[in-house]
C-alpha cells in the first residue's frame, strides 16, 4: 500500500481527542454472505484487523446455526483468535449462547435487542417485551461471571415495517437494558435512515433519562449516505465509541433494506483528518480490506479502500 493519501489534519473544536472503533466486520460484516467463508479466512481477517491497530473486534455470534448459518463455526473460530491483543466481543442471543461463549473463555458479550415490535418478531421471533425478558437473566449471569456486556438496540431511527420510531420508545428499551446491567449500549440505525438532527435528539433524550454519554456507542448504516454525517453529530455530542465494518461489509439478514455498515476506512479517514486518535494504521487496514475483498470475490464498497488501493495500481 502507498504511504501517501493520508488526509490533511485540521482539528475542530468540541470533538473527542480519541475514539474507540468497535470493529464489527468479522461478525456483522460476514453474517449476510451468500457463500460460506472458511473459518481459516475469518481467523486471518481478525488477526489482520488486530495487526492494523483495532483494539475491539467483534469475533462471532453464538446463535443457533439455523438462524445465522454463516457463523455456525463459532466454537471452531474463537479459540483461534482468543490470544490476540484486542477485546473480542461475541453476540449471545440467550442462555445457551452465553453458556457456549463462557465455555471458551469469552470476556465480552453482547445481546441484540430491538426498539420496535416488528423487528423483534422478525429477528428474534418474540415480542419486544418477551425478548427483553430473555435477555435479563443472560445479562445478569454474564455480569455475575465478571463479563462485560454490550446491549445492541436495532431500529433506533426507523423501521421498514413501522416507519419512524418514536425517540421515547427507543429510550425505554435502552433504559431496560441499562437496568439489567449492560455496560454499554450501541444505537443502531439498522436501515440507514437517520439524519443528524435525529441523532442529536436521541442522545439528548437518553442523557435526560439517565444514560451517560460514555455508555453509548453508535452504529450507522450508509443506505442514504448519512453514516459519516450522523457519526460526526454523535462525536459533537461527546460519543467516543463508533461501530464500523472493515471494507463496509455487512447488512442485516432480517432487514432487506439494510445496506452495508459504515466502512471503518471511511471513518478513520474522517477521524484522522479531524486530528482524532484511533490507534489504527489506515494503510494496513486498507490492505486488510483489499485482501478480504479478494477472498469474497468482489470489490470493497468502501470509498476510501477504493481510492487508496487505486493509487497503488
Amino acid at each position: 500500500m502507498s504511504t501517501e493519501g493520508l488526509p490533511m489534519t485540521v482539528p475542530a473544536e468540541g470533538l473527542p481527542a480519541r475514539v474507540r472503533i468497535h470493529e464489527v466486520g468479522a461478525r456483522d460484516g460476514l453474517q449476510n454472505e451468500k457463500t460460506a467463508v472458511p473459518t481459516a479466512v475469518k481467523a486471518e481477517f481478525i488477526r489482520r484487523l488486530a495487526g492494523a491497530g483495532l483494539t475491539t473486534i467483534e469475533a462471532t455470534s453464538f446463535v443457533h446455526p439455523n438462524w445465522v448459518p454463516q457463523l455456525a463455526d463459532a466454537e471452531e473460530l474463537f479459540p483461534q483468535v482468543v490470544g490476540l491483543d484486542a477485546a473480542l466481543p461475541v453476540l449471545v442471543p440467550n442462555q445457551r449462547g452465553l453458556d457456549r461463549a463462557l465455555a471458551l473463555g469469552a470476556e465480552y458479550v453482547a445481546v441484540f435487542a430491538s426498539a420496535t415490535e416488528s423487528f423483534a418478531k422478525a429477528n428474534l421471533n418474540r415480542t419486544l417485551e418477551e425478548s427483553l425478558a430473555v435477555f435479563e437473566p443472560v445479562v445478569r449471569r454474564a455480569k455475575d461471571e465478571g463479563v462485560r456486556v454490550r446491549g445492541y438496540v436495532s431500529m433506533c431511527f426507523g423501521d421498514p415495517w413501522e416507519g419512524p420510531v418514536p425517540l421515547a420508545q427507543v429510550a425505554r428499551v435502552c433504559g431496560a437494558l441499562r437496568d439489567m446491567g449492560c455496560d454499554e449500549l450501541s444505537l443502531g440505525d439498522t436501515i440507514g435512515v437517520a439524519t443528524p438532527g435525529q441523532v442529536r435528539a436521541l442522545l439528548a433524550l437518553l442523557n435526560e433519562r439517565g444514560v451517560p454519554t460514555d455508555a453509548i456507542g453508535v452504529h450507522f448504516h450508509d443506505t442514504y449516505g448519512q453514516a459519516l454525517a450522523n457519526t460526526l453529530a454523535a462525536l459533537q455530542h461527546g460519543v467516543t465509541t463508533v461501530d464500523a465494518s472493515a471494507g463496509g461489509l455487512g447488512g442485516c439478514p432480517y432487514a432487506k433494506s439494510a445496506t452495508g455498515n459504515l466502512a471503518t476506512e471511511d471513518l478513520v479517514w474522517m477521524l484522522h483528518g479531524l486530528g482524532i486518535e484511533t490507534g489504527v494504521d489506515l494503510g494496513r487496514l486498507t490492505a486488510t480490506s483489499v485482501w478480504m475483498a479478494e477472498q469474497l470475490g468482489r470489490p470493497s464498497p468502501s470509498r476510501t479502500v477504493r481510492a487508496l488501493s487505486h493509487k497503488d495500481q
